[in-house]
């Protein structure tokens, strides 16, 4: 009987570190934490080697801004693929993972995000537009 108790409780206590141990650290992290870490795993391009990938082609613009805001104005060519909906979407829209992708969002924190996703989702040439579509607006760049 002790022993059956013991190892009740020895079970019961690994299945409470278990689950309990990545809801704490998880709780820690803000949405800027989350931006600093995937912005150290991925590559970033400023708004004119943006331009200069446009200019020669052969690049997949994507942009994770909502539907929305994609409306009101965005890169020529680009197509709009909001961040929530990225993992289900991907592989219809973007069905080559060796497929060279620039990704962008309104500021840059979405698309870095965006980035990191696809790159742990096995796409090999994904890189965010530092600054995002406000970077490219301000630089006078054409849009749609």
């Amino acid at each position: 009987m002790k022993r059956r108790a013991s190892f009740a409780l020895a079970f019961a206590l690994v299945v409470a570190l278990t689950f309990n141990a990545p809801l704490a650290t998880a709780q820690d992290l803000t949405a800027n934490d989350l931006v600093a870490e995937a912005k150290k795993s991925i590559c970033e391009v400023s708004v004119a080697e943006a331009k200069a990938m446009l200019d020669k082609g052969g690049y997949i613009f994507l942009d994770c801004r909502e539907p929305k805001e994609f409306k009101m104005g965005h890169i020529p060519g680009a197509i709009n693929l909001p961040r929530g909906l990225l993992e289900f979407k991907i592989d219809k829209k973007v069905p080559d993972k060796n497929a060279n992708i620039v990704m962008y969002c309104k500021k840059g924190g979405r698309g870095c995000l965006a980035t990191c996703t696809l790159c742990r989702m096995g796409y090999k040439n994904v890189v965010n537009i530092s600054g995002g579509w406000m970077a490219w607006e301000k630089a006078g760049y054409p849009i749609e």
